[in-house]
């Protein structure tokens, strides 16, 4: 799959906050293996998982979600809490209502709103004092971040009609149309977009596991255009997941769910260049890193949750998927 590439500007815009808290950005260059002269490249781009990987070491040097980029902080922590807060709601509306709410309650450097009109669904993002802003990155994610969450909750496009933005048409505007649609608008009085009302009673597609997983993987998961997956390969991870690791199902029995045979079932998975190991693997791998580094579980405890009988014969697994050992990858995450 060819990676996706964005503007040099978001290197640069990412680092203004870093370097008003007098942060050194060289580190967090480092971690999302950026080099660090691209950053006086203006024709230089890099892929969305180095930009995604330095918002995630910006986040951590400056224990803000906000970036820096607003007079006070939002804690490390608060768009997860606001995510387990969506699972008692089960359509589109009520879930984008309630974050809105969550957000407006929990902080006051930005305001959010969702407005109805006729056909048409609004959701803008003000931030009270935007100087803190000068290149409108987290204006820009906010609201991105908005389309993005919606179409993950229920598992398919969230068109946008039109986004509007508080500001002039900037010069890396070349990158818009993939974020935000084709129909921009510039100078408006608010920074906003706009999508079809008849997705607001589209039903929950998701589960708290997926969300667990979600969230590790963000910011990635924001920044790529999100839509429905009906692979396969997806549908076999959700049947590992939601009968767990511990006793996971069998080929054949997740075959016989789908309704085809096992043999159906592996050809398709190689259709999709996938094996039903491989799945397995990743989704052991993706819950042992979870367990092990935000749940601060043991490394015997982690064996057993994720399908081992035998915790060397884990050790031998993480090392063959990660490269390092489980001992050393919470050694490395922690001087982070």
């Amino acid at each position: 799959m060819k990676r996706k590439l964005v503007s040099n500007h978001y290197i640069q815009a990412c680092l203004h906050g870093p370097l008003l808290a007098d942060i050194d950005p060289m580190p967090l260059l480092e971690r999302a293996a950026v080099p660090a002269e691209l950053i006086h490249q203006p024709n230089a781009r890099i892929t969305e998982v180095q930009l995604a990987n330095l918002i995630k070491a910006v986040w951590r040097s400056t224990g803000d979600e906000f970036m820096g980029l607003t007079a006070r902080p939002c804690k490390n922590g608060v768009f997860a809490l606001m995510m387990e807060s969506l699972f008692q709601f089960k359509t589109l509306g009520a879930m984008l209502q309630q974050s809105i709410r969550f957000y407006n309650a929990v902080q006051d450097e930005i305001e959010f709103n969702l407005s109805c009109d006729g056909d048409l669904v609004d959701i803008s993002a003000t931030l009270k004092q935007p100087q803190y802003d000068p290149d409108h990155l987290l204006q820009e994610f906010i609201l991105l971040m908005w389309q993005r969450l919606s179409c993950w909750l229920v598992n398919t496009q969230v068109p946008i009609h039109t986004t509007r933005f508080n500001y002039a048409q900037p010069d890396h505007v070349d990158e818009y149309p993939s974020m935000f649609g084709d129909h921009l608008l510039f100078d408006q009085s608010t920074a906003r977009f706009t999508f079809s009302s008849k997705l607001l009673t589209l039903p929950l597609a998701r589960d708290p596991i997926e969300m667990e997983l979600f969230l590790r993987q963000s910011p990635l998961e924001i920044l790529r255009r999100v839509g429905s997956d009906h692979s396969l390969s997806t549908q076999v991870r959700r049947q590992i997941l939601k009968q767990g690791l511990e006793q996971p199902p069998t080929l054949e029995e997740i075959a016989n769910r789908l309704h085809m045979t096992s043999r159906t079932l592996r050809r398709k998975l190689k259709d999709e260049s996938a094996s039903f190991q491989q799945i397995k693997d990743q989704v052991r791998c993706d819950m042992a890193i979870r367990l092990l580094t935000e749940e601060s579980l043991s490394v015997a405890e982690t064996s057993q949750l994720v399908g081992f009988t035998e915790q060397a014969a884990f050790c031998r697994a993480f090392k063959n998927w990660t490269g390092v050992s489980p001992s050393l990858y919470m050694s490395n995450q922690a001087t982070q």
